[in-house]
C-alpha cells in the first residue's frame, strides 16, 4: 500500500515537472482542489506537494494566502546565481585537486557526450555538474549546491530551450573547465566555474528582460 508520503512525493514531482516544461507559469494559481482531482488523490497530500514548492522557492503566497508559481525578481536571481557562482567555484576548486583518476574519466566522457549533436544537452549538462561536484568530495557543499540547482533550475532550464547558441558556448566552457581540472589547475578551474555561472546567468537575463512575464519552456 502506498503511503501518504509517496502521494506527496508524486505530486511534488508532477508540480515541479510541470513547472520546468512550461505547463505552470511564473503567477499561475495552484489549487489544491484541481490538482488533487487531476492526480487522483485527496488534498492532504497535494498540499504537502505544494508547501515543498514553497520551501524551495518556486511558489509563493498571492493575495488571500492562495498559492502562485513564484515570480523571482531580477535581484533575487542575481543573488541566487552569484551564490551559485561561488560554490560552485570553489567546487571545481577542490574537484581539480581531489578528483580520482576514474571520477576525470568520467568527465572527459561528459565533455565528449555534449559533443553529439543528437544529445540531450540539459542532461549532459546535470551530469557534467555533478561529476565535478562528487570529485570536489565535500558533502555539505554538495548539498549547498543541490538546493541551489533546485531554485534556480526553472530559469537554468529555459537558457538551452530560448537560446540556440548557449549549448554550443556551454560545451565551449564545459571544455575549458575540464581540461583545468584535468592539469590540476585549481585556480583556473575555480576562475573558469564562475565565468560558467556568470554566462548562465547574463543568458537567463537576457530571455528574462525580454518578456514580462516568461514561460519556462
Amino acid at each position: 500500500m502506498r503511503s501518504g508520503k509517496k502521494y506527496a512525493d508524486d505530486v511534488y514531482s508532477a508540480l515541479l515537472s510541470g513547472i520546468l516544461e512550461g505547463r505552470y507559469h511564473p503567477g499561475d494559481l495552484l489549487n489544491e482542489i484541481p490538482i488533487a482531482e487531476e492526480y487522483g488523490v485527496s488534498r492532504t497530500p497535494v498540499r504537502e506537494a505544494l508547501q515543498r514548492l514553497v520551501s524551495t522557492g518556486l511558489a509563493e503566497r498571492g493575495p488571500r494566502r492562495a498559492l502562485l508559481v513564484r515570480k523571482i525578481p531580477t535581484q533575487t536571481l542575481h543573488a541566487l546565481f552569484e551564490a551559485m557562482g561561488e560554490i560552485e567555484g570553489l567546487v571545481a576548486r577542490f574537484a581539480a585537486l581531489r578528483m580520482s583518476e576514474l571520477e576525470r574519466q568520467a568527465l572527459a566522457a561528459a565533455v565528449q557526450a555534449g559533443d553529439d549533436p543528437d544529445a540531450d544537452f540539459e542532461e549532459v549538462n546535470r551530469r557534467f555538474h555533478r561529476i565535478i561536484r562528487d570529485g570536489a568530495h565535500n558533502p555539505v557543499m554538495a548539498e549547498m549546491i543541490e538546493e541551489l540547482e533546485l531554485r534556480t533550475m526553472p530559469w537554468r532550464h529555459i537558457q538551452f530551450n530560448r537560446r540556440a547558441d548557449r549549448i554550443a558556448t556551454s560545451q565551449v566552457e564545459h571544455r575549458a573547465l575540464a581540461a583545468a581540472i584535468h592539469a590540476e589547475d585549481a585556480n583556473e578551474a575555480q576562475r573558469l566555474m564562475r565565468a560558467h555561472t556568470a554566462a548562465t546567468f547574463r543568458v537567463v537575463l537576457e530571455i528574462v528582460e525580454g518578456e514580462e512575464t516568461p514561460p519556462l519552456r
